[in-house]
């Protein structure tokens, strides 16, 4: 195609953009958990990010991804004009880089998933019409705002109240936490092994049914169980000492549980997020290199995952502390029990909502996580304006991506060659 490598290159600029978006806002999600607890500093889940998104994005993220993420639109209705379709995957990626920015500055958690289909919607109505959108999945998108926030806040509600009734309400915490904990631990266990292996490690060539992936979860869970075990009963505490002092040891033990937690949620996260956030960066690559309309699904150079994996790692480095404050202090004050309880949560969600073929958004659902413990604590725990703010935030994405992308859409086809 002629001016492949201009549309090329501007995809990978843009492509980048949208990935420092990316980090700014999607992984600061996942990061303010620990940072807001304070089981590790902003510098350590920096850190923390960059081995896991990474490791997922180029070990686990594949060769191949979705084009146009979620089916939004027929991607062959571009067939007899492949050049709109570059203009418009280009004004997606700006589109939806440019509302994290504005999301992350403000320290708005929001769904990059949803601002890609936003972008989507925006560029692909005025050009094919709105008969063109398959609405069904649309509403599934809109119904996943209510409903994974919904559970996730439920099992954390639980989670975080077995954790007060079980450990914390007990006359001896320490004790009960040597009791309970590996409990805990072989249930965290289960749900991140579960999330790595249906979400982490698909595109490795392991195509295990839900028996061989539980079989490897319970082992895997009870093999960390026996460690935590073992470590925990090295732990040695005053008998003497104030219950503010078996407090502390116990909220130390489960700092280390949400660290672990976050860890596989990040490689998760880098192995099936990133990669399908920047499916229009592989639709413009393979547009341009053949001169024709793709399928649904385009081979991802390797890259552009490693461009992905480093805007995301920048992203979070220079503005991802804006969100963190929303997840970890904002919302609700965090310690790591409490972390520990929305971040499993966040992670049990991920799990059912794709067992069961519903859309899920990993922002909302922790977002979801984090107001259900907060409510365990009761109402006035909870910051409501900030609260207020982030839903309407979340209602705003997929008409503001539609918005950007009709300007940067018309823009770029009056600037670009034909």
């Amino acid at each position: 195609m002629q001016h492949a490598e201009l549309f090329i290159i501007l995809a990978a600029i843009f492509g980048f953009f949208m990935a420092w978006g990316i980090g700014a806002n999607d992984v600061a999600n996942a990061m303010g958990l620990p940072v807001g607890s304070k089981a590790l500093t902003i510098t350590q889940a920096l850190i923390v990010a960059a081995i896991f998104e990474v490791s997922g994005a180029l070990l686990a993220g594949g060769q191949v991804t979705n084009t146009i993420r979620g089916g939004i639109v027929d991607i062959q209705l571009f067939a007899n004009s492949p050049q709109l379709l570059i203009y418009g995957m280009l004004a997606a990626l700006l589109s939806a880089g440019s509302w994290l920015l504005i999301a992350s500055y403000f320290g708005w958690p929001v769904s990059t998933t949803h601002s890609i289909v936003g972008a989507i919607i925006g560029f692909a109505i005025p050009e094919l019409g709105v008969d063109a959108i398959k609405w069904s999945e649309v509403i599934n998108i809109a119904l996943s705002w209510v409903v994974t926030p919904l559970i996730g806040g439920v099992i954390a509600y639980l989670l975080f109240i077995s954790v007060q009734w079980l450990i914390f309400n007990s006359k001896n915490p320490f004790v009960a936490a040597k009791r309970y904990v590996p409990g805990y631990i072989f249930l965290a266990g289960m749900v991140v092994s579960m999330v790595t292996l249906t979400r982490g490690v698909k595109h490795l060539g392991l195509h295990l049914n839900i028996g061989e992936s539980l079989l490897i979860a319970i082992s895997f869970s009870g093999l960390i169980s026996l460690v935590g075990i073992v470590a925990i009963a090295r732990l040695r505490t005053d008998p003497q000492a104030d219950s503010q002092f078996h407090f502390a040891r116990v909220e130390k033990i489960f700092g280390i549980l949400m660290v672990f937690t976050a860890c596989a949620m990040a490689f998760a996260h880098g192995s099936n997020d990133v990669a399908n956030a920047i499916g229009p960066l592989a639709a413009v690559i393979a547009v341009s290199h053949n001169g024709i309309v793709i399928g649904q699904h385009a081979t991802l150079p390797y890259w552009v995952l490693i461009l992905g994996a480093i805007g995301i790692v920048t992203g979070l480095g220079m503005f991802g502390y804006r969100v963190i404050a929303t997840i970890g202090s904002n919302i609700t004050q965090m310690t790591p029990s409490r972390g520990f309880a929305a971040g499993l949560a966040t992670a049990a969600t991920v799990v059912l909502a794709s067992g069961a073929g519903m859309p899920v958004s990993t922002t909302q659902t922790l977002v979801g996580a984090v107001l259900g413990v907060g409510i365990a604590r009761g109402i006035g725990a909870l910051n409501l304006s900030v609260i207020r703010d982030i839903l309407l935030s979340w209602v705003i994405t997929l008409p503001a991506g539609a918005l950007f992308a009709i300007i940067y859409f018309h823009l770029l086809a009056w600037i670009l060659p034909k």
